[in-house]
This record gives structure tokens, sequence and C-alpha cells, in this order.
């Protein structure tokens, strides 16, 4: 089956795992994801609803303008993607009014075209929370405008929330599938945790995660969990059944080597009824 790609450049985006995942992701009439991101997952199965939140108040309006007002955002984010346009002088304006604007549809405008236009896809933030992400120099950023009108379409279904993981797991019952996708766990204890947002996504955090899926377990409520595969994430996730997924993708390492990295799908899934 031909997989469908998010609109936006995603750092940790979980495309190149989506068979996996959906191999190990329970059947349920609602899918709940407390870290949505770029919604692979969400674009990439079938349920009949959607619960997609993330705490990046940026990314839930834009999903929320792409589901509402369709046409008028393509029309005005197409307009963005000219050759004038890719250019550090003017990717720096948009970066800087991006930062001071209060109209959501405009944010949201300007949203994808730093996604597009920005280093590597990044979506990185200072401590005053304001959008810090270099120009890319990319030849001719690509407008996905296919990628909008499918995700428009799939989200009638689908419900966006900013709120934390803690409060998106809460909203799950027993007709829910719970995936979490948190800010990966680092390789080693040197490394830093992965902060995408302003809010970094801590040790405590990490383990709290684990503890709500065990929760909702004993609710009989389904949780797949990906993460890196370290001593730590096994601990974390001692309650789950672990599937080791073999990962192409490369993590830098000191000296400048690459090497692979093994990733967990942690699976926490209520035994079988008589």
């Amino acid at each position: 089956m031909k997989k469908n790609r998010a609109f936006l450049k995603w750092a940790g985006g979980k495309y190149p795992l989506l068979d996996d995942i959906k191999k190990h992701l329970p059947q349920g009439d609602c899918l709940i994801e407390p870290f949505v991101g770029a919604g692979s997952v969400f674009l990439n199965t079938d349920f009949s609803r959607y619960i997609l939140a993330d705490i990046n108040s940026d990314l839930i309006g834009l999903y929320n303008i792409v589901k509402l007002q369709t046409d008028e955002y393509v029309a005005a984010a197409r307009e963005m993607f000219t050759p004038e346009n890719n250019a550090a002088e003017q990717y720096y304006q948009f970066r800087t009014e991006f930062n001071q604007s209060q109209d959501p549809l405009r944010r949201a405008v300007l949203f994808l075209y730093l996604n597009r236009h920005g280093y590597n896809g990044l979506c990185r933030y200072n401590l005053r929370g304001e959008f810090n992400v270099p120009f890319g120099r990319y030849k001719k950023p690509y407008f996905p405008e296919a990628e909008l009108y499918h995700f428009a379409q799939k989200a009638q279904n689908a419900y966006f929330y900013c709120e934390s993981y803690a409060d998106s797991m809460a909203r799950a019952d027993g007709s829910s599938v719970v995936y979490c996708d948190p800010p990966y766990a680092p390789l080693s204890s040197t490394a830093n945790f992965t902060a995408y947002h302003t809010n970094s996504f801590n040790a405590e955090q990490q383990a709290h995660l684990a503890q709500l899926a065990e929760n909702l377990l004993e609710q009989r409520v389904p949780v797949l969990i990906s993460n890196h595969d370290t001593a730590l994430t096994r601990e974390w996730y001692r309650q789950a059944k672990l599937h080791v997924v073999k990962v192409r993708r490369s993590i830098s390492s000191n000296g400048g080597t690459r090497k692979k990295v093994d990733e967990l799908l942690a699976l926490y899934r209520p035994p079988k009824t008589k």
C-alpha cells in the first residue's frame, strides 16, 4: 500500500518505521497520539476517529486551520513558495514576522514556509519561545499541496489539542488505542535530551509516561511507545512486550563516526479475556 507523506518535514518523523508500527499497533475505534508531530502514523492508519495532541501550540494551530480553512490556507501558503522568498534576507524577515505575529492564519502560513525553507526542517525555539532555526539554503523548497489536501481530508475525523501527554492519555476509554512517540531518550548519559520545543523532555517525564501506559493497561487500553533501545528505556518499559526495530537512520557519535541505532516498540496490550 502506498504510504502517505506528511506535509511538514520533521525531526524524528515516523515515516521510515511505519510498517513496524502498524504491525504492532492494536486495533480499536479511536487512535490517541499525545505526541503527534508531523502525523505520519495518523496519515497511514484507518481508525474511525483520532485524538491528536502536541505541546507545540504552533503545530496544533496549523493543523486546525488546515482542517477548517483548507482552500484559503493552501492559496496563502502557496504564494510564499517563490524564488524571491528562497533567500536568507527574506527568510529572516519572515522569521521575525512569525515571532511577532498574533494572527493565527498568518502564523500558520509562515510556519509551513519556515519549516520548508529552514535548516533541516527543524522546529526549535529559544527560551523566550521564539522560533530560531537558521535559513536552510535549499535549491527549490517543495510546496506540499497534495499532502496538505490529503491531511485536511483525513483530519475531518480528527480532533487536535494543544496539551500535555498526561492530559491526552486521560482521554482514553475502552474503545481507544494510544500511540506515544515521545522525544527520544539520549543514547548515553552524556548526551542531551532532545528539546524540539521549549519544554524539553527529561528522564522523570519518560518514566512518568511509562507509568501512565501501565495505568491504561490496567484499564484494558492498549498503548504502544517508540523510543531508542537503551538500558534505561528497557527499564522504563519492563512491563511491556518489547520489539526491537533495526533502523537505517544513523546517529552522529563522538569522533564524527556514525552508527546504526536500534529502536524499541514497547507494547502494553491487555490479555485477551475468555
